[in-house]
């Protein structure tokens, strides 16, 4: 299956701004982010087709996935 994988902020440098991926049937969030080079740690916030969602969600064919990296401020 093909998704597409949107990064945002601090983690577009040194990897790309939105990409199609193929992915197995049956992937993860988690999964797409280990293909893209990105840890857990680093993806604080998820969306899939603009909806929050959990490391363990299965992506589709065709879903968008957003990641967001830790937000700091004062």
């Amino acid at each position: 299956m093909t998704i597409t994988i949107k990064l945002f902020a601090s983690l577009r440098q040194g990897r790309f701004e939105s990409e199609s991926r193929a992915l197995a049937e049956g992937s993860s969030v988690l999964d797409a982010l280990e293909l893209v080079g990105v840890s857990a740690a680093e993806a604080a916030v998820l969306f899939v087709n603009s909806r929050h969602a959990g490391p363990k969600h299965i992506l589709a064919e065709g879903d968008s996935l957003a990641v967001f990296p830790p937000v700091g401020g004062g």
